[in-house]
Order: C-alpha cells, then structure tokens, then sequence
C-alpha cells in the first residue's frame, strides 16, 4: 500500500469511527440509559440512601429486609454510573463492528477495545457530574453554568418545582455532550493508529 492510500484509509476510518461515536452517543444516552441512573449517576455524599432506588433513608426509616438495605450516596452514585457506562460500551461496540464489518472492514480487536476504553473510562468520569464542573470553572464556564439551568415541574419525583443544573437543557448538560463528543474524536483517531500499525483487515 501507497503512503497516499495508507493516509487515505485513515482519514476514511476515523471518519467513520467519529460518526459511529458521535451519533450512536445520543441514542445511549437518551434511550439506553435507565431513567434512575440518568438522575441518579452524579449522586455525592455520605447519606444514606436506600440501594433499591436511591431514595434517601432518613425519609423513610420503616423499610426491611431487601428493600431497607442502605449505602452512601456516592457509592449508589457510582453503580448507576457503571451500569450506564457498561449499556453505553455495549452498544458502541456493537454500532462500530456493524458498521465497519458492513463495509467489509475489520478494526482489530486491540484498536477497537482501545478506543472503546478510551470512550467508556471519560464518559464515566464526565457523568459523575463534579470532574466535569470543576473543569468547567477552570476554563470559566461556572456562571454559564449557572444561569443556564431549568425547573423541572413537580410530579411523583419531585412534590414541589425544583431548579436543575446538569440535566437537558442546561448548561451543564451541553458541555457535558461537547467533552463526549471531542472525546469521541480522540479516541476515534487512537483507534485508527493502531488500526494501521496492525493492518485492518478487508
């Protein structure tokens, strides 16, 4: 293979990987996701909470059994941000071999694992809400964040109103989408490297 070809099936490859990644993230998010990991994923802090749903212990002390078992909040935080991760991975990687495999491409294993890692480690770090915003106030985004938040309108989650500050439509939730999607383009182009230096196969 030419140099020219080589630098052609590249650029070909991670445009490729960088829509897969980009427009199958959405779709995990909005439609893989569980409901209760979506709200419940950037949860911090030492109170308890109930692990059946994450609903605080203190405001209702009369479970047992099962349904009364209790851990902290960042650690329930935590497990739902796995299992959102673990559905999202799942689904990327399937979207990625249809696709490639459907053009008669084949990423190696080595290349594909790499960029998935790469995808799954930061979205998970970015979904746990507090890196996120303390990045974002390193780079001057924290009155963005701020003033671009929403009220949620009361129903069986929330009795009253209540103002959001990471959820759709707000700021946080945008830069949220940009960092995954640059993300997305990094470990579009890592996969790619490795692909070459291993020869995908056709």
């Amino acid at each position: 293979m030419t140099q020219r070809h080589r630098a052609i099936e590249g650029l070909a490859l991670v445009a490729t990987l960088t829509s897969v990644f980009g427009e199958i993230h959405p779709l995990c998010d909005q439609f893989v996701q569980n409901s209760n990991d979506a709200m419940t994923k950037g949860m911090h802090g030492d109170h308890l909470v109930y692990r059946t749903d994450g609903s605080l212990a203190e405001e209702d002390p009369q479970r047992h059994g099962k349904d009364g078992r209790t851990c902290t909040a960042s650690a329930y935080g935590r497990k739902s941000v796995s299992r959102h991760v673990a559905s999202y991975t799942a689904v990327q990687l399937a979207s990625t071999l249809a696709v490639t495999r459907t053009l008669g491409y084949r990423v190696p294993a080595a290349a594909l694992l790499t960029g998935a890692a790469i995808n799954a480690v930061t979205h998970g770090i970015i979904d746990r809400r507090d890196p996120l915003i303390w990045i974002a106030e390193k780079v001057g985004k924290g009155g963005y964040i701020e003033h671009a938040t929403v009220v949620r309108k009361a129903g069986t989650d929330y009795p009253e109103p209540v103002q959001d500050l990471s959820g759709p439509g707000t700021a946080l939730m945008e830069l949220d989408q940009a960092a995954h999607r640059a993300i997305g383009v990094a470990a579009a182009l890592v996969t790619t490297w490795i692909t070459l230096r291993k020869g995908g196969r056709r």
